[in-house]
């Protein structure tokens, strides 16, 4: 699995911590604290389950721990004064605060437009240059299971340039925010998109690599 934190990329499985093609040192006990505070986010875990998970069955200096979260921290580029991704809960332990975000490989048709995709409870949906059609009990597009979606609901177009929204006549209409939409709409970096009770977040980074300013009111909420 490979979540996206930020600007960097954390594969559980190859064991890495990349930003663009670097990787980013971690040693084998921080890349296991890191881990788990993904894993049980965002409850906060006890210095004694981390004690437990890090050292079944061994005692160890109670320096360790937060040598340890120093650690992740200055991989990650974060800070115990104003954390994005470790918090610390006083005289208790610590908890991953961050948003981490599944990156799902896009299907074998057509070609995926990296540039620009849809985050739907944590996980990322990539969008294909050309139609993506959401809706409910679709055999291609990105499918919606909820009966307030209708079979074909809406349409997000993507170019080499940008994204348009098209509502495709259905029964509970398709939202930018608050606002109806009735025509195709330019999407911009952070917009709620929403089809009948379902909520998306569309994401884009600019052409060239560097992401586009997103609002943090935007971030899924814990």
């Amino acid at each position: 699995m490979k979540l996206q934190l930020g600007e960097l990329i954390l594969d559980l499985d190859a064991r890495q911590l990349r930003h663009g093609q670097a990787d980013i040192h971690l040693s084998p006990k921080a890349f296991e604290l890191l881990s788990t505070l993904i894993e049980h986010r965002p409850r906060a875990l006890s210095k004694q389950e981390l004690h437990d998970r890090l050292w079944p069955s061994t005692f160890v200096s109670d320096t360790n721990l937060p040598t340890l979260v120093t650690e992740v921290r200055q991989a990650l580029g974060d800070t115990a004064r104003t954390p994005r991704f470790v918090r610390t809960s006083h005289r208790y332990g610590y908890a991953f605060c961050g948003e981490a975000i599944e990156l799902v490989e896009a299907g074998p048709a057509g070609e995926s437009a990296s540039f620009c995709w849809l985050i739907k409870d944590g996980r990322r949906l990539p969008l294909r240059t050309g139609e993506n059609i959401l809706g409910r009990d679709l055999d291609g597009g990105i499918p919606i299971e909820s009966p307030t979606v209708s079979r074909r609901h809406a349409r997000i177009f993507v170019s080499e340039t940008e994204a348009t929204l098209e509502d495709l006549t259905s029964k509970n209409g398709t939202y930018v925010g608050e606002t109806p939409v009735s025509q195709a709409v330019r999407l911009k970096n952070g917009d709620e998109i929403r089809t009948g009770s379902v909520v998306f977040h569309f994401r884009m980074t600019v052409r060239g690599g560097s992401t586009a300013t997103w609002s943090r009111a935007a971030r899924k909420p814990r």
